[in-house]
């Protein structure tokens, strides 16, 4: 296992744990901004635009952005 493989490992949870805090600290300002709310749709809004996000830093990644970071 490489010294990343490790280490990976030991934020997983914690990497999994922030996604999900993003996540719900978004849903509650729709709830707060939109009065008649449809959660679900807001949260389909929100992850799409989260992997948007994720999308974006996957091809920085592969363009090597992060190389020497």
């Amino acid at each position: 296992m490489t010294a990343q493989e490790k280490e990976i490992a030991k934020l997983r949870d914690e990497i999994t744990a922030e996604m999900r805090a993003i996540f719900k600290a978004n849903m509650k300002i729709f709830d707060w901004d939109i009065p008649e709310n449809d959660d679900r749709t807001s949260a389909e809004l929100i992850v799409q635009t989260m992997q948007e996000a994720l999308d974006a830093i996957k091809k920085e990644v592969a363009e090597g952005k992060y190389d020497n970071y």
